[in-house]
């Protein structure tokens, strides 16, 4: 069967209309990235117009009927049983964080429109970042916001707490700040996980105000940040490895970890260290000798928003 014609020649065209534009970009980028042969489906004959899966493979492999499958892809006020979404998961092989995407897609929670609470750094947390001395460590909060930085954190990307406060984003210093370019050996692949850590955020807060102003300043100042956001990918950060070209001591290569303080599950505290004897735990080192500004008395410190 050809896309000329059936149900997925007639409704792959002309959908632009109202309903859930992220659910449907988010379904037709997971499709479009997998092949029937990955599906494990027979070859079809005639050509292909659309990457990827057809909406009525993807309703054959769910086991549900092609007009609700595209009545979900449009997301026109369907209300996709847990099983349903279960099955559109395994159909599309989506991994826990994408499964998790779709869920809060498909059922969005609508908030009013309204400025959320500040975020704030506990007194405690303050002070312990003060006390890790030989391992950069930063607080981030809602959209990537940077909430706190320690000493070694401050002289390995920059000085955040310098920054007007609008301006103490992660994503804002990727894109943004053409030091961060130079810093990463990496810089794309650093980038694009930041890009989908966001992606992922923005699936849970779609009402978020500053959210819609950060994603709409990045779209139209980098290229790279609109190419990617348009790729509708996903990540939480849990751990990793990165590898940094710094100005004054070289390369590093920093493993670090993502960790959830209680009482906000939207701030994450991210430690970046290295394997105790190498080359790299001696650049830090040479890096907390060189960095010798004081630190700020946690009562100085402001909220972030």
């Amino acid at each position: 069967m050809s896309d000329a014609s059936g149900p997925e020649g007639n409704t792959e065209r002309g959908d632009a209309g109202r309903g859930n534009t992220e659910l449907r970009e988010f379904l037709r980028s997971r499709r479009a990235r997998m092949t029937p042969e990955e599906a494990g489906l027979p070859p079809q004959p005639g050509s292909r117009r659309v990457p990827g899966l057809r909406r009525e493979e993807v309703a054959q492999l769910a086991g549900v009927s092609v007009d609700y499958y595209v009545r979900l892809e449009r997301g026109r006020d369907i209300n996709a049983s847990e099983n349903v979404l279960d099955a559109v998961a395994r159909a599309l092989r989506l991994d826990d964080t994408e499964r998790g995407h779709l869920f809060a897609l498909a059922r969005p929670t609508r908030a009013p429109r309204r400025p959320m609470p500040p975020q704030r750094v506990r007194p405690g947390l303050y002070r312990l970042l003060d006390t890790l001395t030989e391992i950069p460590a930063v607080v981030l909060g809602r959209r990537m916001d940077v909430l706190a930085t320690n000493r070694l954190a401050r002289a390995l990307f920059t000085d955040f707490d310098a920054l007007p406060h609008r301006e103490r984003n992660m994503v804002r210093y990727l894109f943004l700040d053409a030091s961060a370019r130079e810093l990463y050996a990496d810089w794309a692949a650093s980038a694009r996980s930041t890009v989908a850590s966001l992606r992922l955020y923005a699936g849970r807060h779609p009402d978020d105000p500053h959210l819609a102003e950060l994603i709409g300043e990045l779209s139209h100042r980098d290229p790279d940040f609109r190419r990617w956001w348009a790729d509708q990918d996903v990540l939480r950060r849990t751990h990793g490895s990165k590898r940094y070209r710094h100005p004054l001591v070289g390369e590093l290569a920093l493993d670090y970890e993502a960790l959830t303080p209680d009482g906000d599950p939207y701030q994450t505290l991210g430690l970046h260290t290295a394997e105790p004897g190498s080359s790299s735990a001696h650049a830090l080192r040479l890096l907390a000798g060189w960095n010798g500004e004081p630190p700020a008395p946690p009562g100085e410190r402001q909220a972030r928003t």
